[in-house]
């Protein structure tokens, strides 16, 4: 007779069913056109510092901010303190940055994240750039070195809830009083708008109707903010949803050199090629993770590298990430020449973020089910590239200003 009580017989655990952790996120050279390999050391510096803090500072923490919804404002200092904030601005005191160092910075702040690179497109593209351009030298002195050393956030308010591609006919109001103006309005979508820092609003004059630029300190009276949530790009960084209800501007707030809708414009093509760099980096974020994953996950009994098809899909994104680096680049010696046109940085925005909405497609296709999962990198870039693939324009806004540039005709006039 059988012993009921015996014990059953220890039985081998299947460690083949344990999913290994993977490494995904070392920074691996793409440049494979050697498309980098002249740049001067003293742009080289500002990009390796900007790696220098994306892979010990941003990698380790972002996905838990990103899935939290929450904006890591030490982040932030630290960005200020290696004086990543600024994207290329003049700011007494600090070395200078060339275009091309900026737009190395921003391509590699977005390989780390999404959010943390715009942090640094809001607050030194569009908010410092706006008073660098169109301010005082007072105006300069007292905002410029704060806001470049993270202790004053900016942000840049000219999107409102009724115009986004047509922000040429925005409708805030700028009526002229004893010693400054009184705005009205709202604006949406204004990254570190709702943070206690300034924002530079754009409104239109009463007295000529041009568009006019105004530094508001975001703890003025009428001036109410609401962070917008439930967003599903870009959600480590907050943006708002600015009214403003006869908020007082007094005449040193003013922008001096911002009389017109071209003022801003001027701010705009400044920024614009950062994007493209901008998707450069998340589109090499995207690669890095597939290759990796490729050597490291184990299918059929061998490494996804080894086979055929999966390196054909690495090839293609490779040779998608090699032609926007290139283009960008290239765009890039033209900005630092003074000969860039509006056109060119259009068909670098276009062309950029369209490819890494593609590579970011197939990485994430490529990783499996693994590839909606944050901790593994890609799903955090593919939902943030669908964010920079509409802002500072849209694809048919861009397609639209590229087209006029071929045809000499006009489709959005």
């Amino acid at each position: 007779m059988s012993n009921e009580n015996t014990a059953p017989a220890t039985q081998t655990f299947p460690v083949g069913t344990m999913e290994p952790e993977y490494t995904l996120t070392e920074a691996l050279d793409t440049d494979e056109a050697g498309t980098f390999a002249d740049i001067s050391d003293e742009d080289r510096e500002h990009w390796m510092r900007a790696r220098t803090f994306v892979q010990e500072d941003v990698l380790p923490v972002i996905g838990e901010y990103w899935d939290r919804g929450e904006y890591n404002l030490d982040l932030v200092a630290r960005m200020g303190e290696l004086d990543l904030l600024r994207d290329g601005v003049d700011v007494p005191g600090l070395p200078p940055m060339s275009k091309l160092a900026a737009g190395l910075v921003s391509m590699e702040l977005s390989r780390g994240d999404g959010s943390i690179s715009t942090v640094a497109g809001v607050q030194g593209g569009l908010a410092m750039r706006s008073i660098a351009m169109c301010g005082s030298d007072e105006q300069k002195k007292r905002w410029l070195p704060d806001m470049a050393a993270g202790k004053l956030l900016g942000s840049f308010a000219l999107t409102e809830p009724t115009h986004g591609s047509d922000s040429i006919g925005l409708e805030t109001s700028a009526v002229p009083v004893e010693g400054g103006y009184v705005l009205n309005g709202e604006k949406k979508w204004i990254g570190n708008g709702s943070m206690g820092g300034i924002t530079v609003v754009w409104a239109r004059s009463s007295e000529d109707g041009k568009v006019r630029g105004f530094v508001v300190p975001q703890d003025s009276e009428g001036y109410t903010a609401t962070t917008i949530t439930g967003k599903l790009s870009l959600r480590a960084i907050h943006q708002a949803h600015i009214r403003m209800e006869n908020v007082f501007v007094p005449e040193e707030n003013v922008l001096p050199k911002a009389q017109s809708f071209k003022d801003t414009s001027a701010v705009l093509f400044a920024t614009r090629i950062g994007v493209a760099w901008a998707a450069v980096g998340h589109a090499q974020a995207c690669y890095e993770s597939a290759v990796q994953y490729a050597a490291q996950r184990e299918q059929f009994g061998r490494k996804l590298a080894a086979s055929q098809i999966v390196q054909e899909r690495l090839a293609r994104m490779l040779s998608e990430l090699t032609q926007i680096q290139t283009l960008v680049m290239a765009m890039a010696r033209k900005e630092e020449a003074g000969t860039l046109t509006g056109p060119q940085a259009s068909l670098a925005k276009f062309t950029a973020t369209r490819t890494a909405r593609q590579i970011a497609a197939n990485a994430r296709d490529l990783l499996g089910g693994n590839g909606i999962l944050l901790e593994n990198r890609v799903a955090r870039h593919f939902a943030d590239v669908e964010a920079i693939h509409t802002y500072e324009g849209t694809e048919t806004v861009q397609a639209l200003i590229i087209g006029k540039s071929i045809t000499g005709i006009s489709a959005y006039n």
